[in-house]
């Protein structure tokens, strides 16, 4: 799933296309919104928000998105050609006269009151890339449940918004912190959030994750996709499970010897 960072690029991406332009198509190919329709409106600005995305239009509307899974924005010049490759499903079009973007496999499409965006994110903790990013408050949400792992409140996006699995192993390596240590055994939260912001704002401008400091391919992570090698510090192989409810498993990278319970 693409995390804060990919979101806040794909953000940025659609403003650029969209943007204080009149929108020429739109179509919802989605069954509640198929025959919603915001030709002849002002697109304001699209902001993200965690993992989602908020597309804000003239007349008080705002068109939510999640790409979930699968989920990707394509921009390409108006009149380009298809729309989707093959396979591809798309759930949304939103055009102008010079640009049209593609929503394809999204996992959510909602339209609705722009007044009424806190019903689709109105849940989420502070934004880790928001102008808005409170890491007081992300830490005292991940405290008032003590007993939880680490690295299940981590992902809990009603703590903190936009840190996915990537993050969460990056950041609890370089931290030293077994995935399944609990908060209240933490002394240092504040450090957790506070590099996870730093990890997350470090990469937000481009495509890719580097938390190494090392941009080659094949060395940009210290866990993450680095399952049975050896760890680029102690020398242990790192770890891969999964950590969550059942049905809800998360994949879990770690260091048994950097990161020891």
């Amino acid at each position: 799933m693409p995390e804060g960072d990919a979101v806040y690029r794909t953000a940025a991406r659609l403003r650029e296309a969209l943007d204080g332009r009149v929108l020429t198509r739109s179509d919802f190919r989605v069954p509640r919104h198929a025959t919603a329709d915001l030709t002849g409106r002002t697109v304001l600005t699209t902001v993200s928000r965690g993992k989602h995305l908020l597309t804000r239009v003239e007349g008080g509307l705002t068109v939510h998105t999640h790409l979930r899974m699968d989920g990707r924005w394509r921009v390409t010049p108006a009149g380009r050609g298809p729309r989707g490759g093959a396979g591809d499903t798309v759930r949304l079009v939103l055009a102008n006269s010079e640009w049209e973007a593609v929503g394809i496999s999204l996992g959510m499409v909602d339209l609705l009151r722009t007044a009424d965006e806190s019903r689709v994110v109105g849940h989420l903790g502070p934004d880790l890339l928001g102008a808005d990013w409170d890491p007081a408050e992300a830490v005292r949400r991940l405290r008032e449940d003590p007993a939880r792992t680490i690295g299940e409140a981590l992902l809990d996006q009603r703590n903190l918004a936009g840190i996915g699995t990537i993050y969460r192993a990056e950041t609890l390596f370089l931290r030293g912190v077994w995935p399944w240590r609990a908060v209240g055994d933490i002394a240092d939260v504040e450090g957790i959030v506070t590099l996870a912001h730093r990890l997350l704002d470090a990469n937000k401008a481009r495509a890719g994750t580097v938390t190494t400091g090392d941009r080659r391919p094949a060395a940009q992570t210290w866990v993450y996709g680095r399952a049975g090698r050896p760890c680029r510090r102690c020398g242990a192989r790192i770890r891969r499970g999964e950590m969550g409810a059942q049905a809800q498993e998360r994949l879990v990278l770690w260091c048994p010897g950097c990161q020891p319970p």
